[in-house]
């Protein structure tokens, strides 16, 4: 059972905590796929990152994580989901994908990109998500 929720308007000033989470989620990735850089990974979010449809996932008023739901005139894009290591495991993802793409009004299909051999694809395929394109980094998924 995941614990219950929420989900809080990211700030700006968020964005160092995003960053690091960032790199802390995504370092076993990016090492196994050798592109593992503690600078780059850090300041590739920061340098593209906007509060705007960015939530940050409270339990029990700790920062749990974070997601960013982008929308482009074609698909929402599901962006920086990431969920802190002390909380992934206990269904805290699929509660989040869960609530973001069931309250959605919007008619466009969701859309987002893993990297290859993540373990979180499966979390994304129990979700509805299916593969759309890959390359040797990426995996770009949609869910309609």
């Amino acid at each position: 059972m995941a614990a219950e929720f929420s989900l809080r308007p990211a700030l700006p000033t968020a964005a160092d905590w995003i960053a690091e989470l960032r790199a802390v989620v995504m370092r076993p990735d990016l090492e196994r796929l050798g592109r593992w850089d503690p600078v780059r990974v850090r300041e590739r979010f920061l340098n593209a990152f906007q509060s705007d449809h960015t939530f940050v996932i409270l339990v029990e008023k700790q920062r749990a994580g974070v997601i960013a739901v982008r929308p482009e005139p074609e698909a929402l894009w599901i962006e920086h989901f990431y969920i802190a290591p002390g909380f992934q495991g206990q269904g805290l993802g699929s509660g989040v994908l869960q609530r973001v793409m069931g309250e959605s009004k919007d008619h466009r299909p969701f859309r987002l990109n893993v990297l290859q051999g993540s373990p979180a694809r499966r979390l994304y395929e129990r979700h509805g998500f299916v593969l759309e394109t890959e390359d040797p980094v990426d995996v770009f998924m949609v869910a309609a």
